[in-house]
Parts: C-alpha cells; sequence; structure tokens
C-alpha cells in the first residue's frame, strides 16, 4: 500500500489558517515527499538515514483508512527525526493509508497558534505543558483516557505526569522534561564546591539569568517562597513576600553586587565560558552541545546548589516542566491522531530523539547513566526542583519576577527598600492581568541548538 509523507511549508500551505507558527524559526524552502513502498525518488531539503524497522506489533487487523494527518513541531525535528517517526508509525499500520503534513511550530507557540484557529490547526502537535490550561479552554485539547492514559501514567515519574495534568485529567503525552541545571569548569570547582553557590562566589565567577522570571523563582523557593500551594491550589497565591521573601531580596541585591556574579542576559553566560571569564552558568539541555564544546574535559554537570540566605542554607528549586505531544479534538481521525501522538511520546521514538538531538527521554523504562546530564536532570526532577504549576493563574507570575530581577540587577532595589519591593511583586503576582507573558517555554525553543552528544561525554 502506497504510503506518502508530504512536508508543506505552514508559511504557505496553511497562511489562511495560522500566521506565524514558530516563532523566528523559518521554515525549509522546498517541500519534502518520500514515497515509502514504489521506490520513486524522494525530494528533501535532508537527507535522513533510513529508518529502522519498527519492532512493535504489525496491527494487521485494523480497519482500513485513508486519511491526511497535519503534524505540527519545532524546525530542529523537521529534517530527520519527526519524518523518520511517522514513516516507522505508518510501517505498524498497514492498512491505513496515510498523508502527513508537516508544519514548523515550536512547543511553546503551540498556545498561540492553535488558539488562533483551533479546527483548521493541526491534528496532532507538540506543546510545552504551561500551554495546557489555554489549549483546554479553547477546546485545542483531547483528555486522555483508557490504555492512553495508563500509557502516560505507567511509563512516567509522578512529576512529569503532573505536568500534563489540568483539573485532575491528563491532556498529552510528555515526551521530555523541561527545566536548568548548572554547568561548571570543573578545573576550578570541585564536587564539594558544587554544593553551596556561596561556595563557588569565593573561587571563581559565576553566571545566572537573575532577571528571568523562570530562574529567580529558584531564591524565594529556597527560602520557603510557595507557589498556588503544592502546585495545584489556586486559592492559595503564591507566597512570596513577609519576611522570609524580603530576606532573599536582601540576598540576591548582594549577589548582584558580588565582583563574582555575572547576570546572564543576551548570551553573556555562553560568552563567558568560552573566554575563560565565567567559571559557572546555569542553563538546560539546550546548551549541552556549546558547553561541552567550550569547556572539553573539564565539563561538569550538576543538580543545583544551596543558597545561605538569611544565614540559612536553603536549596535552590528550579521549576520543573515537560514537553508533550498533544491530539487536537476537531480533527477528522481522531483515532489515527491519538495513535500517532502516543507513539511520538513512546519509548522507540523517545530514544530516537535521545540519540539524534540529545532530547531527554521521560519514559522511566529508559536508562542512562552514562550520561552526566540525563543523570543531573534526574537530580533535578528528585531534588531540586518543583513543578510548575499547570494553571490560569500562573500567568501573573512572570511579569512581576521579570521586573524584580531587572531592577536588582539594574541596582534599582537596595536593602533600603527591599521591603517594599518584595512586597509590591508578590502582590502583583497575585493580581489578574490581562496580559499573557513569556514563560519558561520560550527559552528553550527559541535557543534549541543542541545536537546528540558524543556517547563519551
Amino acid at each position: 500500500m502506497k504510503k506518502k509523507f508530504l512536508a508543506l511549508l505552514l508559511a504557505s500551505a496553511m497562511a489562511a489558517s495560522l500566521v506565524g507558527c514558530g516563532g523566528n524559526n523559518e521554515a525549509p524552502e522546498q517541500t519534502q515527499e518520500t514515497e515509502t513502498t514504489d521506490g520513486t525518488e524522494e525530494e528533501t531539503s535532508a537527507e535522513p538515514e533510513a529508518p529502522v524497522e519498527p519492532e512493535t506489533e504489525i496491527y494487521e487487523a485494523e480497519e482500513p483508512v485513508t486519511a491526511t494527518i497535519i503534524v505540527w513541531g519545532p524546525e530542529e525535528d523537521q529534517p530527520v527525526w519527526l519524518p523518520r517517526m511517522c514513516e516507522q508509525f505508518s510501517a505498524q499500520h498497514p492498512n491505513w493509508d496515510l498523508t502527513f503534513e508537516f508544519g514548523i511550530c515550536a512547543e511553546g507557540d503551540a498556545k498561540e497558534n492553535v488558539t488562533q484557529d483551533v479546527e483548521g490547526a493541526a491534528d496532532v502537535f507538540m506543546l510545552a505543558n504551561d500551554n495546557i490550561p489555554a489549549l483546554v479552554d479553547a477546546n485545542g485539547l483531547t483528555e486522555l483516557g483508557g490504555s492512553y492514559l495508563e500509557a502516560v501514567t505507567s511509563a512516567n515519574s509522578d512529576s512529569i505526569v503532573t505536568s500534563v495534568t489540568y483539573n485532575d485529567s491528563v491532556w498529552a503525552f510528555p515526551f521530555t522534561s523541561n527545566t536548568w541545571f548548572m554547568y561548571y569548569d570543573k578545573s576550578v570547582f570541585t564536587e564539594d564546591d558544587i554544593k553551596s553557590l556561596d561556595a563557588m562566589l569565593e573561587k571563581g565567577k559565576v553566571s545566572f539569568p537573575l532577571s528571568d522570571s523562570w530562574y529567580i523563582a529558584a531564591f524565594y523557593i529556597a527560602n520557603g517562597g510557595t507557589v498556588f500551594g503544592d502546585g495545584t491550589d489556586e486559592e492559595a497565591g503564591i507566597d512570596f513576600g513577609g519576611e522570609r521573601g524580603v530576606a532573599v531580596t536582601d540576598y540576591l541585591v548582594d549577589l548582584a553586587a558580588n565582583p563574582n556574579f555575572v547576570s546572564d542576559t543576551e548570551g553573556a553566560g555562553i560568552a563567558g565560558l568560552r573566554d575563560g571569564s565565567v567559571s559557572a552558568i546555569f542553563s538546560g539541555t539546550w546548551d549541552a552541545a556549546s558547553v561541552k564544546e567550550i569547556l572539553g574535559d573539564n565539563m561538569g554537570v550538576a543538580a543545583l546548589p544551596t543558597a545561605n540566605i538569611g544565614g540559612v542554607a536553603g536549596q535552590l528549586k528550579s521549576f520543573m516542566g515537560s514537553k508533550a505531544v498533544g491530539v487536537n479534538p476537531n480533527c477528522e481521525n481522531k483515532e489515527v491522531a491519538m495513535a500517532l501522538a502516543a507513539y511520538l511520546a513512546g519509548e522507540e521514538a523517545q530514544m530516537a530523539h535521545y540519540e539524534l538531538r540529545n532530547v531527554l527521554p521521560t519514559n522511566t523504562s529508559i536508562t542512562l547513566v552514562d550520561d552526566k546530564i540525563a543523570t543531573a536532570v534526574i537530580r533535578v526532577m528528585t531534588d531540586t526542583s518543583i513543578t510548575q504549576p499547570v494553571i490560569p493563574a500562573m500567568n501573573n507570575y512572570w511579569t512581576p519576577a521579570e521586573n524584580m530581577g531587572i531592577e536588582i540587577v539594574a541596582g534599582e532595589v537596595t536593602h533600603d527598600n527591599a521591603a517594599e519591593k518584595t512586597e509590591e511583586m508578590n502582590q502583583a503576582m497575585n493580581t489578574e492581568t490581562d496580559t499573557d507573558t513569556e514563560t519558561e517555554t520560550d527559552i528553550d525553543t527559541e535557543t534549541d541548538t543542541d545536537t546528540a552528544m558524543n556517547e563519551d561525554d
């Protein structure tokens, strides 16, 4: 049976229903077309290796289906991983005559682009987990149930399952975690040094994105701050105020003034690591290839250190989220779309994602004991993170937190006005706004230039 995989430019083929999908990402210049069974020549802007023969069950008893499935994913997945996985999926379903249309849409942009025209959007798309509330409210996501729900809950940690849970329901198939950790120069810092940020600042220069709202929360959480209670109680609000919050702001004022501290803005961390003026940065998997190139064998990777806030060592904690695959409930062929989404987030596809692009898997059956980055992420997941809340009120957090960081770095927040500024921030975080702001998902999807790491890294 002929199975055609057609990658269409989103900008041209779907302009009537969607504008600007994928942010800064540019679409490929020409259509990709691959015939899988009749020997027709491939026309493609990239030349992926021949797909691996699927080892999973062949669904020969399925009812015949002829369908075109629109799939959106980030630009980095378009040349190889996404078409290869769709080809392998199609090979497992010989009674399904499938054509795939691929469009570029970064995970963090799914909310904006799908909700512009839900009925005309992709059947299957990749998304960042904090996009879920807006997508659900716009009828842009299908709730998982039955065997699909079981597949997600049985193959992922509780924190990852929580990351795709909204209103007590699971809405997407997670395929990778989304968080940050620490890279450091092992020739400067010892394994004992990296346990404490303050100890590190005594030995070398440390860069941290203090003016970025995804990162600054780590300090307030370290000193007892909470974000919607356990992360699910919207009525509890955000508690970064009071004496504990002021102590954090005071600590950050001193941190910004420390000559060994570098505010990581506009790539200052990576640039400093490259020229030797910085010895540690806080980032994620998207910077792995660059850090490895710069530090080589001296690349150290670790979970987060403590910070001595008000005389007490508090554990810095990052937000832990995920990226996932969702299904549009308005699609014409939901049976196919659900099966494809589950496959793209399944063990086989996650392993291929890791091998091709160093995208770390969430599936607990996959063990990467020799991968120091995977080890660090697991440590972050279990010991130095909180699950990023998936509730609409979280949108109120980002701008006040960002403004506090910007003002601290600029020297506008001082010990004299720290209490006032802290309360202003906390009040703003708990005030409903109409402005939707950038979240952490815009960070890694816009800078995701990582490539697969060498096996001996």
